[in-house]
């Protein structure tokens, strides 16, 4: 189960219909607990793909990754995650989040229909890479 704050749902959402239509990106930054990830801060990023392929895809680099990571240690924190947006396209992982997906990670996918946030889902890719699983958002840190 992922904990996220209200307020940091609506600060995805917010953030998914700023970039519409290009795809938003960011990690998720929180701690593992015994009843689930709890996601106490987010770290919205710029996505770096090239401006072609921002509508469908979006890159985190390498540096930003980085950064991430250096924050969390600072904070006491770890990265739990990521958060995208799919413009005019269903909260679902596509063939290609799953390829680029890794385990234990939680993957939100904020649907952006028109600029408009709609709904919101969160993954967790199974350790044999196999498929996506649900995974159940409690609004609360």
């Amino acid at each position: 189960m992922l904990h996220v704050d209200p307020e940091a749902l609506r600060a995805i959402r917010r953030h998914g219909e700023q970039d519409y239509p290009h795809e938003c990106c960011g990690m998720l930054l929180g701690r593992f607990d015994p009843d689930g990830k709890r996601v106490l801060e987010l770290l919205p990023i710029s996505n770096a793909r090239e401006e072609a392929q921002k509508r469908n895809r979006f890159l985190i680099t390498a540096q930003e990754f980085q950064r991430g990571e250096r924050l969390a240690r600072e904070r006491q924190l770890e990265v739990l995650g990521f958060y995208h947006s799919h413009p005019d396209h269903p909260a679902a992982p596509s063939g290609f989040d799953q390829e680029h997906a890794w385990p234990t990670y939680s993957y939100i996918i904020i649907a952006v229909q028109e600029g408009r946030a709609g709904a919101l889902t969160s993954w967790e890719l199974e350790p044999d890479r196999s498929r996506f699983n649900l995974e159940p958002i409690h609004p609360g840190a």
